[in-house]
């Protein structure tokens, strides 16, 4: 049960009186549940990591707390699924959180991907704006390399033109955007390593 030094400063120096003792009891309840873990300090706040996966972590704001446990399939209520915190009281049963947090250990050891990493279906495809389409149509070397792009840098330049909110700012941005892809550039190509 090694406990970080940094952890201790954590809740020693930056979480809220209120905050310490539900800190506090969180991280045992982690370890209770989980011997074998490791701590660590992770986006600035205390993380608990089994096998070198992050199974939950802890957070302390001014007038809350946070609790996060991974791979135990609660998304959704605040940050961690759990809600704000702002007492012992408002926890689940310590019998609930110690099988969350196992049933997170077991998901870890079976190779399951935390809830949230869950990938999004695939977007549908725009379809080419009229104006867009009739420029590039008049841009053969423009027309080329845009039929080349992978779908996610067509719609960059799509959704580029089509949100724009005033018709002379959509000309300037098709205007521009032909004069880029016609020299192969992307839509973000200022920001690409060169």
């Amino acid at each position: 049960m090694a406990r970080d030094k940094r952890i201790d400063a954590y809740i020693a120096n930056r979480a809220a009186p209120f905050a310490q003792p539900i800190l506090t009891y969180v991280r045992d309840v982690f370890h209770e549940a989980v011997p074998e873990l490791q701590e660590d300090i992770k986006w600035g706040v205390p993380a608990f990591v089994y096998k070198g996966k992050n199974l939950g972590g802890m957070a302390a704001f001014r007038a809350h707390t946070a609790l996060m446990i991974a791979y135990a399939g609660r998304v959704g209520d605040g940050m961690g699924g759990y809600g704000k915190i702002a007492s012992l009281d408002e926890l689940p049963p310590k019998k609930e959180l110690i099988a969350q947090i196992r049933q997170g250990a077991a998901n870890v050891d079976a190779g399951k991907k935390p809830e949230w990493s869950k990938e999004s279906p695939p977007k549908q495809a725009l379809p080419v704006p009229q104006d867009f389409a009739a420029a590039l149509k008049a841009n053969q070397a423009a027309q080329k390399v845009f039929d080349g792009f992978t779908a996610v840098q067509q719609r960059d330049y799509i959704q580029w033109i089509t949100e724009a909110k005033q018709d002379a700012t959509r000309e300037k941005r098709l205007t521009q955007a032909i004069e880029w892809i016609a020299e192969g550039k992307r839509r973000n190509w200022k920001y690409e390593k060169r």
